[in-house]
């Protein structure tokens, strides 16, 4: 590995960090491109890693959020214990599917939440679109 690719993920690393402390989402979304680029994996390699490394951050994260009395530990064992069948469904998927099929589909909240615009901005442009008005979609 090259001081370049690790510096590189370093900061990978430390924003997904930041990101997942401030909105609860971040390892994936920036772990996978990071290790693509960086560390050359395949996507499918990449989203495995991710998986893997998500583990610290989200027990660091519930951990903290948890001592300011934000942890609501009911809803997240429920979504928990339900959240692997969608995993072992999608991990078939992905071994299965062409990468650059993967690399659409990875990028395409992406492409909607810069097409949908930040909370609000739907009723400002005379929409609506349900709950983004309310900001449903970034509540803690």
């Amino acid at each position: 590995m090259e001081a370049t690719d690790l510096i590189g993920l370093l900061v990978i690393g430390g924003a997904a960090g930041v990101v997942s402390g401030l909105v609860g989402v971040g390892g994936g979304v920036l772990f996978v491109p990071g290790l693509v680029l960086f560390l050359e994996q395949t996507q499918v390699e990449a989203e495995a890693t991710s998986l893997f490394a998500v583990v610290g951050v989200a027990a660091v994260g519930a951990y903290r959020q948890g001592g300011y009395g934000n942890l609501r530990l009911r809803d997240g064992l429920l979504v928990g214990v339900l959240s692997p069948l969608g995993v072992v469904v999608g991990t078939v998927v992905a071994n299965e599917a062409p990468e650059r099929a993967l690399q659409i589909l990875r990028s395409a909240p992406a492409v909607l939440r810069l097409s949908l615009g930040a909370p609000g901005d739907a009723q400002r442009r005379g929409g609506s679109i349900r709950g983004l008005e309310r900001g449903v979609m970034f509540r803690p």
